[in-house]
């Protein structure tokens, strides 16, 4: 059977395949994308929900990450602000408190700066994690495991640990350590710009903005609604096949499908046992995001619970019509609906008194089979097993992608480094195989 033959298949229209696309194609090289959803962006969803666009998955940027910053450059695009709050509360020692954000702010420094004090010890060039071999003495520890090693049961405790459950998207018992240092160690060792950097800067036009100007700067084609079931690499090619029976040919490929969805590929000749392991282990952010709307304008409020909550820190983002949007975070989207106002009212009201949940828009991403996660977190031991094993090409079939970037792994900026990285090494296998 005859197939059109491309340079290079990129599979997966997210960051880190748009922008391996792009690259490659400006090189002169004929690159065509498949991508499963009718959409591009991957785990970054601009819609149109609750009475305006919303982001449904991936959000905030920051200067700090040098790749998205770049992009943002490159293509004229501006960033906003989230609202500066003006309320804050918090749930800690088994009870609810009340306060100014600064207040809520200080109580997590308390504990936070001494436990990423050896960020930089570890990571002390964040982009190179794999440069020194130091960090492998904790790489078994978890977040937890250390949280509750340095500070006694309490307030400050409590307050700890749901804050890294945010950050993490997911419960704590697995949640690598290296993983918490190496976020903080990308903003020179200091928290609190780490944590403006995760949640305050939004792009003008939304991250859909950016994924258009890129795709719109490359001459790749691209196909939606092709669901990759297999990859065989052999003859001198590869053989991208489709769930549907469509097959797509290419001197070389580029795979960036999350960890979670790449056992739904069958590679031939069979990935690497540490490669299918890492797979499998997968990550551990495996919770919720939800936007909700309130009735009535509130004042632009922070509130953190606890670290088993299923919503466990809200924010508002928007007024619209006299009404209030906010966003909401869980660790565990098992433990909730987000498509259930009457749910996320409960978990509210457990902070916020007298809000009125109205209705709610979200994407279970931990059920969708092309995600299986939200952004990816690293578990214990998957640094320094599985993540040299899980960047590396597989004869002539490259990866790419948030889950395996060196730098901001878990943010658009990973993304984007990550489809750098693989195009370049594709560039260079195609010139080292005519």
């Amino acid at each position: 059977m005859e197939y059109e033959l491309y340079d290079v298949v990129v599979v997966g229209a997210g960051f880190a395949g748009l922008t391996a696309a792009r690259e490659l194609s400006r090189r002169g090289l004929a690159v065509h994308i498949v991508e499963a959803r009718d959409r591009i962006g991957g785990r970054t969803w601009l819609d149109h929900r609750l009475g305006r666009d919303l982001e449904i998955g991936g959000t905030w940027v920051h200067w700090t990450q040098p790749h998205v910053w770049a992009e943002l450059t490159r293509y004229g695009l501006d960033t906003v602000p989230s609202p500066e709050p003006e309320r804050a509360f918090w749930w800690a020692g088994g009870c609810r408190h009340e306060g100014g954000p600064d207040e809520l702010l200080g109580l997590i420094g308390q504990t936070n700066e001494e436990f990423v004090q050896d960020s930089r010890k570890y990571f002390p060039e964040p982009f190179k994690p794999l440069a020194r071999d130091d960090f492998k003495a904790i790489d078994h520890v978890s977040v937890q495991e250390r949280i509750r090693e340095q500070f006694p049961a309490g307030a400050r405790r409590d307050i700890l640990e749901s804050f890294w459950a945010l950050n993490f998207n997911g419960p704590l018992e697995n949640a690598a350590l290296t993983q918490a240092l190496r976020w903080v160690a990308l903003t020179n060792g200091d928290w609190a710009v780490n944590f403006e950097a995760c949640a305050t800067y939004k792009i003008v036009g939304g991250t859909a903005a950016l994924a258009a100007a890129i795709l719109a700067d490359s001459g790749a084609s691209i196909g939606y609604g092709f669901t990759v079931d297999a990859i065989s690499d052999d003859a001198g090619f590869v053989d991208i096949r489709s769930a549907d029976g469509r097959t797509v040919r290419a001197r070389t490929a580029i795979v960036t499908v999350p960890l979670h969805a790449l056992n739904a590929v069958a590679f031939e000749p069979p990935l690497p046992a540490a490669k299918a392991e890492g797979a499998s282990l997968g990550q551990v952010a495996k919770g919720a995001k939800v936007w909700f709307r309130l009735r009535g304008e509130h004042p632009p409020f922070v509130a953190l619970g606890g670290a088993d909550w299923p919503l466990n820190f809200f924010q508002v983002e928007y007024t619209l019509d006299g009404d209030t949007i906010a966003v909401g975070f869980g660790p565990d989207a098992s433990k909730i609906d987000v498509e259930d106002p009457a749910a996320v009212q409960a978990q509210l009201a457990r902070l916020v008194p007298g809000a009125e949940v109205l209705a709610v828009a979200g994407h279970n991403w931990v059920d969708d089979p092309l995600s299986g996660e939200t952004w990816p977190m690293h578990r214990t031991g998957f640094l320094s097993t599985y993540l040299p094993a899980m960047q590396a090409a597989h004869g002539r079939v490259l990866f790419a992608g948030s889950d395996i970037a060196n730098g901001w792994g878990g943010f658009i900026d990973g993304a984007i480094e990550s489809g750098m990285g693989a195009a370049s090494d594709a560039a260079f296998a195609l010139r080292n195989n005519n």
